[in-house]
């Protein structure tokens, strides 16, 4: 059974999800929702599935994306492929379409509108934390007609386990302060969730963090801990009125 972390705001559902209950084995064992991992396509499928369903739609209604950590955003309509290359976010006001960005300690993120009927999921590393992914994001959001964006973000990793070469960190720290960080044993080190919710919260975003970190939890994919390894996703929903 696909459990994750789950919350929601009037029409508006999302999950967080973890490694339980799919079928992959191995390193990808067992909810990895990525292909390209070397993983077998048929488990993939599989997993991608289940997680439709319990989100409550069907297989046909997943929309994921495959990210390139850029900033450009896809708006979700009628007839889209369930596959959308070259993009780091995706947004849409169509209801029973549940999106999802895959990540495996690169941010995870939900962006809603409860209000307007509008939401959006975005996937963002060090290099969409400096380019401001987040931003494009809202932007996208606010021509579809958001007005009031509150956003969760998801499982991904914390600055004490994401040592970077100082001279990346005072390059996203530039734009992003709150984005330098240190490691336990001192040595630099990046805190994306920390630099996006500030950056959120300069937007007039209400945000919330689930907290966990992808390399210090066992239940969650970690390419930075494990390299051979699957993906989990944000997936946002935004059911019928």
């Amino acid at each position: 059974m696909v459990e994750g972390l789950r919350g929601a705001s009037g029409r508006v559902r999302w999950m967080f999800t973890d490694r339980s209950g799919g079928v992959s084995t191995g390193a990808h064992a067992s909810l990895n929702l990525a292909d390209r991992v070397d993983d077998d396509p048929g488990a993939v499928s599989d997993n991608r599935a289940r997680v439709a369903v319990s989100m409550g739609v069907a297989p046909d209604r997943l929309v994921v994306m495959e990210a390139c950590h850029g900033i450009v955003v896809s708006v979700v309509e009628s007839g889209v492929d369930p596959l959308v290359s070259g993009v780091d976010a995706l947004v849409t006001r169509e209801s029973g379409r549940a999106l999802a960005a895959l990540a495996a300690d690169c941010l995870p993120i939900v962006l809603h509108d409860s209000g307007s009927g509008i939401v959006g999921v975005v996937h963002s590393g060090w290099v969409g934390v400096r380019d401001d992914v987040v931003g494009a994001a809202l932007d996208a959001m606010a021509v579809l007609g958001a007005v009031s964006v509150s956003a969760v973000i998801g499982p991904a990793v914390c600055g004490r386990c994401y040592a970077v070469p100082i001279e990346r960190v005072a390059e996203v720290a530039d734009r992003f302060p709150e984005a330098a960080s240190v490691t336990l044993d001192g040595r630099a080190a990046l805190n994306l969730p920390a630099a996006v919710a500030a950056r959120l919260v300069r937007a007039g975003v209400e945000v919330a963090d689930v907290g966990v970190c992808t390399v210090e939890s066992s239940v969650h994919f970690s390419y930075r801990r494990d390299h051979v390894t699957g993906r989990q996703a944000a997936i946002v929903v935004l059911e019928a009125p």
